[in-house]
């Protein structure tokens, strides 16, 4: 039986276009026609089907094993309407095999590309997952990977960061993220030349999807100021990134060598008036003046937080007037301390004082002492007077 030669010129045409191999086609198509023929009646238990690549002849052989799983016999058994089981049998296989190319053929072009920054059309959107088309494949945005309450409709072009890139049976998966923070750094390197030559370069990012970016950068040429370049003139550079995530603010900071100076530039646009880091606990206590410190928190915190994960360091933030008061408090409690241990000291001095007055005390209580010998002489007295009166009583009796 001879395969329909509209069915050869379609698989030389795929190798042409597609660059699928013939052979590899008519492989798989002759092992699709042996599950066919086993389907068919009266067909054998084993059987193999050969497709010659130049005539399209297709044969099939029916096959008879031993108990070791060896060919001990075979015979020719094409059916006699084979031609139709094969025809729709061949256009099943071509699809099934088209399917596959395409995936590996996606997977091979968007393996290694995490962190690549793609544009896609919204094709379909509900509460769990965004799919875009990107034009040779399709990819997902699920839920977590979205920009917070950015609203997305079908035929919207948006621009998203490629994170992973999953293989399995059904074909690859590609993953792709309008929050993550490096969005925003392939973003800018589309607009800043300086950033995609290596003139200037992003240190550190910061970011709260939806709200707020923070955006650290350095300069490794002199002449480059590194903030004025992604910037850009009157702030054209970094407005299209902007626009781009609809109106998510972006703070482009000079990166500093001095971690002090660093916090100061990062808490922007607020002024900063002191900063004093303990490089131990990574903890900066920053000073402000009074009607900065709002400024310098931002709202809900904001802009402390991301000031804090660019730099890496815990941020205290305090106005000047309640820093005055603390020392002003500390003045107090030293100074009360002072005159505490001064009257403690008054009061150890009185000791020697009563000491003295006891002393004198004493001098009276031995005068007193000598003053009690007197009784002693009075008894003397009253110890005479029975004589007396012994002398009396005598008289009388004379």
């Amino acid at each position: 039986m001879q395969m329909d030669a509209q069915v050869m010129d379609a698989l030389e045409l795929l190798e042409r276009e597609r660059g699928v191999p013939v052979e590899a086609i008519l492989d798989a198509l002759a092992n699709a026609l042996v599950s066919a023929y086993k389907r068919s009646p009266g067909a054998a238990e084993e059987a193999r089907v050969t497709i010659d690549p130049e005539t399209g002849d297709i044969t099939v052989y029916a096959q008879e094993l031993d108990e070791e799983g060896n060919v001990i016999a075979e015979w020719e058994d094409t059916p006699e309407d084979f031609g139709r089981i094969a025809a729709q049998t061949a256009k099943q296989v071509i699809q099934q095999r088209l399917r596959e190319v395409k995936r590996e053929q996606v997977y091979d072009l968007y393996e290694g590309r995490e962190g690549d920054l793609v544009t896609g059309i919204v094709q379909q959107i509900d509460n769990r997952f965004a799919i875009l088309d990107l034009g040779d494949a399709e990819a997902i945005m699920p839920a977590s990977e979205r920009i917070p309450y950015e609203r997305l409709q079908r035929g919207n072009r948006v621009k998203a960061l490629i994170v992973e890139v999953r293989g399995d049976a059904k074909g690859p998966q590609i993953v792709v993220s309008r929050s993550h923070p490096d969005l925003v750094r392939r973003l800018l390197e589309l607009e800043v030349p300086e950033l995609a030559d290596g003139t200037i370069e992003i240190v550190a990012i910061a970011r709260e999807p939806g709200h707020r970016t923070k955006i650290a950068v350095v300069s490794h040429d002199p002449n480059v100021d590194a903030k004025g370049a992604a910037v850009g003139a009157r702030g054209s550079r970094v407005r299209q990134v902007v626009n781009e995530l609809r109106g998510e603010k972006v703070d482009v900071v000079q990166w500093r060598e001095n971690p002090a100076e660093f916090i100061a530039e990062a808490l922007g646009p607020a002024r900063v008036r002191e900063v004093h880091i303990d490089e131990e606990t990574k903890t900066a206590t920053v000073i402000v003046s009074e009607h900065q410190l709002s400024l310098a928190i931002g709202k809900e915190g904001q802009n402390a937080r991301l000031a804090a994960r660019l730099t890496g360091y815990k941020i205290d933030i305090r106005s000047d007037r309640e820093d005055e008061e603390e020392a002003e408090a500390a003045a107090e409690a030293e100074a009360g301390g002072a005159e505490a241990t001064a009257e403690a000291t008054e009061t150890a001095e009185v000791p020697q004082e009563a000491l003295d007055d006891t002393a004198s005390e004493g001098s009276d209580v031995t005068e007193g002492e000598e003053g009690a010998e007197a009784p002693a002489e009075e008894e003397a007295v009253v110890d005479d007077e029975p004589e007396d009166v012994e002398a009396e009583a005598g008289e009388e009796e004379d």
